[in-house]
């Protein structure tokens, strides 16, 4: 795709600062940098968002993040832990339109980095567990 910056970075055209290669992912520092060692990983393959993955580039991209993810807590002592985040759609605070994965390194709770989970159990039931997982279930397809 000729206008995603993700598809010239990993064409080369645009610099970027690289942490594993492969023929089908690139991983590289996010120039953000929510936290030291921020990293995206990225499919080779121009695909928007998770939702147009097939199983095979599921398989594909999901299966390096455990060796990313090792490889960023063995480069510093001071990670405690790791945020892995996708976003998918504006709405879900996708900006680059090119699906990628956020490894988050955590160096404490005052590393200037949160998420929030709103706590909405008051208004949930097992009743509207139930709907909901219905409404799911009636769509997963193989």
């Amino acid at each position: 795709m000729t206008d995603c910056i993700f598809c010239k970075i990993i064409a080369g055209d645009i610099p970027s600062v690289k942490v594993y290669e492969d023929d089908a992912v690139l991983a590289f520092l996010d120039i953000s940098q929510a936290t030291k060692g921020h990293t995206l990983l990225v499919p080779k393959q121009h695909v928007a968002d998770l939702f147009a993955y097939d199983a095979d580039l599921a398989a594909t991209v999901f299966s390096r993040l455990p060796k990313i993810a090792r490889a960023i807590q063995a480069s510093d002592p001071a990670i405690q832990g790791l945020n892995v985040l996708n976003n998918n759609g504006e709405v879900a605070y996708q900006s680059v339109f090119h699906s990628h994965i956020h490894l988050i390194p955590r160096y404490g709770t005052d590393d200037d980095f949160s998420i929030h989970f709103g706590d909405h159990s008051a208004t949930v039931t097992p009743e509207t567990l139930e709907t909901t997982a219905a409404a799911i279930r009636a769509k997963v397809v193989d």
